[in-house]
């Protein structure tokens, strides 16, 4: 095997062509062909709970047990999140549908307490809120971030996880849709605010 470098020559990249910029809208269609769970994320800072739907939510290692969320840098969320340091993942069932267009679209509209409508219990370990009906939830607090161009890569260690529910299907999110996973397998439109790629 011969060697450039550090790289074998089978892998070594050829200096890039100059190529036409890559459209982001474009992207995001192909990106979106990628089928995702959908999670509610939250956190609590100065005694207010807060939350946002997403889909950018991935486990990373057993051994410690850590997660990452990608958090788009100017939502709303964004800045609670990274000041409150621990955070929590709901992992919806196909039948919570609602609440992921609430807290995808509504929820920092409402006055009040912004979980007022949905049953949810609250973490032993970090006192977030963790959605009642979820099929996962987990408790994390965060160890590391990472600048990501227009998000922040957030780096949680799981502190607490339970399983709920093994009676309903996940809520899955694909090319900009609900899909029905009955046998059918048609799209439900998010009409109201489906799940963001945040």
């Amino acid at each position: 095997m011969s060697r450039v470098g550090s790289l074998p020559q089978e892998i070594r990249s050829d200096p890039p062509a100059v190529r036409a910029p890559l459209d982001a809208g474009d992207f995001r269609r192909a990106v979106g062909r990628f089928a995702t769970g959908v999670t509610v994320l939250t956190t609590v800072t100065e005694g207010r709970h807060l939350g946002m739907t997403a889909n950018s939510f991935v486990s990373v290692s057993l051994d410690p047990l850590l997660v990452l969320a990608s958090i788009r840098r100017d939502a709303r969320f964004h800045a609670p999140l990274l000041a409150a340091g621990v955070w929590g993942v709901s992992v919806l069932a196909a039948d919570m549908t609602e609440a992921s267009r609430f807290f995808a679209r509504r929820a920092y509209e409402q006055p009040g307490d912004m979980f007022a409508q949905w049953p949810h219990t609250i973490g032993g370990q970090t006192g977030v809120v963790l959605l009642d009906g979820a099929l996962s939830v987990f408790e994390c607090r965060t160890v590391s971030t990472h600048a990501g161009g227009d998000h922040t890569l957030v780096v949680g260690e799981v502190v607490s996880f339970a399983q709920p529910r093994d009676d309903a299907d996940p809520l899955v999110f694909f090319e900009g849709k609900y899909l029905d996973l009955a046998p059918s397998r048609e799209a439900v439109p998010a009409q109201d605010g489906g799940a963001k790629r945040i």
